[in-house]
């Protein structure tokens, strides 16, 4: 007999559900629990083995140590991959059979020690464990010959296993069985013991196994019947062909040769089609095969190959057609302009690929149809927002049934162009799965370099995507992987300002709601004021979707009063708003009335648009605490703790206590509590309330202040500085302080409200202090 020794180890352990880990077993599965992925983070930390035990109840989410089996198996962690919705998917394989001794915790995750038995290699085997092996051998052939689930080489290579304990193991890891009867297996320590248990359990499904073979057989001689009579209509359909429909196919055929012929295609893609139509010759008519062929040939002769429209290449027309449709966008009509100015000068010139990135309702897609419009091009959107599948961009393989072109093809033949403006809208809304990554194929769609001979999956021929002109666009480029966006040429298309939504309501939405809801010119006068008190009051958003909302809103309000109260005209104005729209939805921070101690005005981005923040400091005795509320991000938390720090090494010339941090608890609090905040912006604004709460000097109420503060006090850039500054001037107040590094970023600030505001560019926090503190004297 052989020898047995024991081991133990403390592993971590993580429950499974429905599924049953053997020895030598590679198996990868999805964990979403917290206390299973916590499990999994601890042991790649350090050696990568985990404990896998089989839960009694796969239904319970939240096992307690009698919910699970105690024999289980120690595995190693091959790999593992985050996954979207806090999934993580993990690769493992198993190494031996362990039974638990002690469960150490089960807080943040199970941790356990389990015994590890280990029988000693034996040179040889006695009679009747050879005897035993040669039995579940054979009838594990027969068993994979009934079930049809193993393939030839896995068998070939598990029935060449010498090793019993190991077979046994193997054997039982390609079967379909019960939790219960894999179990039985995995707590059968000894291998003889083990074999015999995988016997038992072969003998038993072996019987049922057989049982559905003879109900298959006589459901099989049922079907045998109806075949029969198929088979005998479709010889009767025969010779109703070869009586008088013969030609039919012939004729079908020549029409696509004289097609084909017509579109003059490339050798290659004529050669293609042509084996194709060879093929369709040889097929019976009502052959499933046939109407695949029929469909795929039928897609390559209706694709526009040569087919394009002209460009419209008169610059002042284009820029009118641009101009009637959008306010502002200067960045992109002037980038539509230069395009054009190119294509008169060189016919050769490939389409742009352009990016447009901004919040939602700032006109993204509808600038896109107008750059259309202007140059005379057909139109074509794609939403790729929530789209995983790679098949989406490329195609389904014609081995697929219902195999389809992905759809840029379908979408180029259907607009019948081979010269379209196509849109690609929300591409940093794309997801991906095991279906392939969607993102990795727009790569070769989206390089000039490579869409010249772009090969869908379901035509495996080349298509030329050179000359259509490609735009994207997304409200964040981070989201976007880096190897796509790099592909793009990035236009920035920000917020509009309170003058911008306001012209555009009285140029284009005004207009077009009132000829949507039936109202003529006289029936409703809307007052410049009144738009307005509709911006600030009833809408907060970078763009002007909800702006149109509330203004069809008014207009549907007075077409009811049109009609009942037979009225001919309806003003509307700041007094009798209120009746048509309800309460003010919103309102916005305005500048303190005096200058306090302890509250600093910061400035934040948000997706829709700029916001003020006043940030506000206390302190109190204490043990040199830092509390930190208002739903903080991380990147904020250590923003402020930089800011602490920066404070302590500069005690002396603050001068301010130096035991401050021991015997003060400093509290600092962003209003708004219910909204997360975050980000880097807000650093040199909480380090001058701290600063002003610990030395008593007031801060002066007309400064607002952004930027990232580092532990040597100087200040570094940040982002979105027009919607930032807007919100201060919206505010009132009328002194910026910003970080040097972003006097790049004033330049965009519209002219009239850079006028009333004054900058102030700072480089490190003395010159913060020195602005935004009111000293005495």
């Amino acid at each position: 007999m052989r020898e047995k020794k024991v081991e133990k180890h403390e592993l971590p352990l993580i429950p499974l559900r429905g599924i049953s880990i053997f020895p030598y077993m590679v198996l990868h599965f999805d964990i979403g629990r917290e206390r299973s992925v916590k499990a999994l983070e601890e042991a790649m930390i350090n050696d990568q083995l985990v404990f896998l035990t089989t839960q009694k109840n796969p239904e319970n989410e939240l096992p307690t140590s009698d919910d699970f089996y105690n024999v289980g198996t120690i595995a190693k962690i091959k790999q593992m991959l985050r996954l979207p919705d806090e999934v993580v998917r993990v690769l493992v394989e198993g190494i031996s059979r362990a039974s638990i001794k002690e469960i150490l915790q089960d807080d943040p995750y199970f941790k356990c020690i389990v015994e590890e038995e280990i029988y000693e290699e034996e040179i040889e085997r006695d009679k009747e464990l050879e005897a035993l092996m040669n039995n579940v051998t054979r009838v594990f052939k027969k068993y994979t010959g009934l079930s049809n689930r193993t393939s030839p080489d896995v068998l070939m290579s598990v029935t060449s296993i010498e090793e019993p304990g190991k077979l046994a193991d193997v054997m039982a890891a390609h079967m379909i069985l019960k939790t219960e009867q894999k179990q039985q297996i995995l707590e059968a320590t000894n291998p003889k013991d083990r074999l015999e248990v995988l016997y038992g359990v072969l003998l038993r499904e072996m019987e049922v196994l057989e049982i559905e073979k003879e109900i298959h057989d006589k459901v099989r001689k049922k079907i045998n019947k109806v075949q029969k009579e198929y088979y005998l209509k479709e010889q009767l359909n025969a010779i109703q062909e070869e009586l008088g429909d013969g030609g039919s196919v012939a004729e079908e055929i020549d029409t696509y040769r004289e097609k084909l012929e017509k579109l003059k295609l490339s050798e290659k893609i004529e050669e293609k089609v042509s084996k194709e139509l060879d093929r369709l010759s040889r097929l019976s008519p009502s052959s499933a095969e046939s109407s695949v062929i029929r469909s795929y040939v039928e897609w390559i002769l209706d694709l526009p190959w040569k087919e394009e429209t002209k460009d419209r290449l008169d610059l002042k027309k284009a820029k009118k057609v641009l101009d009637q449709d959008h306010y502002g966008l200067i960045d992109v009509k002037q980038r539509i302009l230069e395009y054009l100015a190119i294509r008169k000068l060189s016919k050769n010139m490939k389409g742009p690929i352009i990016c447009l990135v901004g919040p939602p309702g700032v006109g993204k897609t509808s600038i896109a149809k107008s750059i259309a419009k202007s140059l005379d091009r057909k139109f074509v959107r794609m939403s790729l927002g929530g789209v995983r599948d790679e098949a989406e961009i490329r195609g389904h393989r014609r081995t697929y049934i219902g195999a389809i072109p992905g759809r840029i093809i379908s979408n180029i033949k259907e607009c019948g162009s081979k010269n379209p403006v196509f849109l690609f809208d929300e591409i940093d809304k794309l997801s991906s799965d095991f279906k392939g990554d969607p993102a990795a194929a727009l790569l070769e769609v989206l390089d000039p370099e490579q869409n010249k001979e772009f090969t869908d999956h379901y035509l495996e021929v080349p298509f030329d995507l050179s000359k259509v002109m490609f735009i994207t666009t997304a409200n964040s480029l981070g989201t976007i992987p880096r190897p796509l966006l790099d592909r793009m040429e990035v236009i920035e298309v920000s917020g509009y300002t309170e003058e911008e939504k306001v012209k555009i309501a009285q140029k284009y939405l005004v207009k077009k709601q009132k000829k949507e809801h039936g109202l003529k010119e006289k029936n409703l006068q809307i007052s410049e004021q009144v738009i307005r008190d509709v911006i600030i009051s009833y809408t907060r958003e970078s763009g002007v979707r909800n702006l149109e909302r509330e203004i069809a809103t008014l207009c549907r309000k007075v077409a009811k009063r049109i009609v009942e109260d037979d009225i001919k005209v309806a003003r509307i104005n700041s007094t009798n708003l209120n009746k048509y729209l309800g309460m003010k939805k919103f309102r916005y921070d305005k500048m303190k009335e005096n200058h306090e101690i302890g509250i600093a005005t910061g400035l934040a981005w948000t997706r829709v648009g700029g916001e003020t923040l006043f940030i506000e400091v206390s302190s109190m005795k204490g043990t040199g605490k830092l509390v930190l509320t208002g739903q903080l991000g991380d990147v904020m938390k250590e923003s402020a703790r930089a800011g602490l720090s920066y404070i302590r090494s500069k005690i002396e010339e603050l001068e301010i206590d130096e035991n401050f941090y021991k015997e003060k608890d400093i509290h600092i609090h962003i209003p708004e509590g219910a909204i997360p905040k975050d980000g880097p912006s807000a650093g040199i604004t909480m380090a001058t309330a701290m600063i002003s709460e610990l030395t008593q000097i007031p801060i002066n109420k007309n400064v607002a202040m952004t930027g990232e503060i580092t532990l040597r006090g100087r200040t570094l850039p940040v982002g979105g500085i027009k919607e930032k500054v807007l919100a201060a001037h919206r505010a009132g107040i009328r002194k910026i302080l910003l970080p040097i590094d972003n006097e790049k970023d004033i330049e965009k600030i519209p002219t009239n409200i850079k006028k009333e505001l004054t900058f102030v560019l700072v480089e490190n926090m003395n010159q913060v202090l020195e602005n935004a503190l009111v000293r005495k004297g």
